[in-house]
């Protein structure tokens, strides 16, 4: 007798390698969105003239950009494999797209910090330094120039994730950009409202609201929509630091909402999506490695596509036989 089929590969080696990465990814992962969403908070504090906030934003921007940019070279082992990088330009590869994006949102973010220390530290805001007559518009081009920036910043790194043959982050292309983004918004909202006092931080708690809702619905309609793969997101390590984000993000979000004009309740609240940000990361990071060691999530989404692909031949053919249109074609027609 034949022994029974067991999801094992050959030789007992995965079908699909794990990704060899460490602490320093999702940390990469969780302080770029926070820098994308922060350069946002700063441009909205920039056109409502609100000083604190853009001050603050630019500052935090540009400190999570130099924290990301150290795990991500941290992880690469060698600062050259970083600058090697940028020797090309591939539009296919996430990673290469991704590093011009982060060296252009570095740019704009760094001019943009430099102009709120000179304020700072130079007399008379800088009106007696050479060309100050351009630093307003310099100002406002640098806030133009992170905003842009930062949407593809924030997701990227989710795109980055799907375009690897790891199945849990594979079957979550088309949801997990949205997850990434909206998170993005709500540390930045949140971090925000522990730096800056509350009567700046309305856009910020909006910011904050309005990313938290978004995580959150996109995360639900991944979990839905993810499959087999979808499993790891809610076992071991990885499910616990998902079910702790999200309680975390709802919770963050429903004080924000009730007392985000008291000060202690907004650093409560800021704090509280701050870290659900971050975990939020750390654990799709996880379940992705985990779905990574067992063939099953590899080998059952497969036979579920070509299974889909055969229904949807025997289809075909047999509309060509009796002469109707396949449902296709009637979806295509209308």
């Amino acid at each position: 007798m034949v022994p029974e089929a067991q999801f094992a590969s050959y030789y007992g080696r995965n079908i699909v390698k794990p990704a060899p990465w460490g602490h320093e990814i999702p940390a990469y992962l969780f302080l770029g969105g926070l820098a994308a969403g922060s350069a946002l908070v700063a441009a909205g504090g920039e056109m409502t003239g609100r000083r604190e906030l853009q001050r603050n934003g630019r500052l935090i921007a540009l400190g999570a950009l130099g924290g990301s940019t150290y795990a991500l070279i941290s992880d690469l082992g060698k600062p050259s494999r970083f600058h090697h990088m940028m020797r090309t330009v591939k539009l296919t590869s996430p990673m290469s797209i991704g590093s011009w994006i982060l060296a252009g949102f570095g740019a704009f973010t760094g001019v943009a910090a430099l102009s709120e220390v000179v304020k700072e530290v130079a007399p008379n805001q800088g009106r007696d330094l050479p060309m100050a007559w351009f630093w307003p518009y310099g100002d406002r081009l640098a806030s133009i120039g992170a905003g842009f920036f930062s949407a593809p910043l924030a997701a990227y790194t989710a795109v980055l994730l799907s375009d690897t043959a790891t199945p849990t982050w594979h079957a979550a292309y088309r949801e997990l950009p949205f997850v990434f983004v909206g998170s993005a918004l709500a540390a930045a909202g949140g971090t925000a409202m522990v730096t800056t006092t509350t009567r700046e931080c309305a856009p910020a708690r909006r910011m904050a609201v309005g990313g938290a809702i978004l995580e959150t619905g996109a995360f639900a309609l991944l979990e839905r929509q993810i499959g087999v793969p979808g499993e790891t997101l809610h076992r071991g390590r990885a499910g616990r630091l998902l079910k702790l984000a999200k309680a975390l993000t709802i919770g963050g979000a429903a004080l924000t909402v009730v007392g985000g004009r008291w000060r202690p309740s907004a650093v409560a609240a800021g704090l509280a999506l701050a870290t659900a940000s971050a975990l939020t990361r750390f654990g799709v990071v996880e379940a992705g490695m985990e779905s990574a060691k067992d063939p099953r999530y590899t080998v059952v989404p497969q036979k579920q596509r070509l299974a889909a692909r055969r229904a949807q031949a025997a289809i075909d053919a047999a509309s060509e036989i009796t002469g109707l249109p396949s449902a296709q074609a009637l979806a295509e027609q209308a």
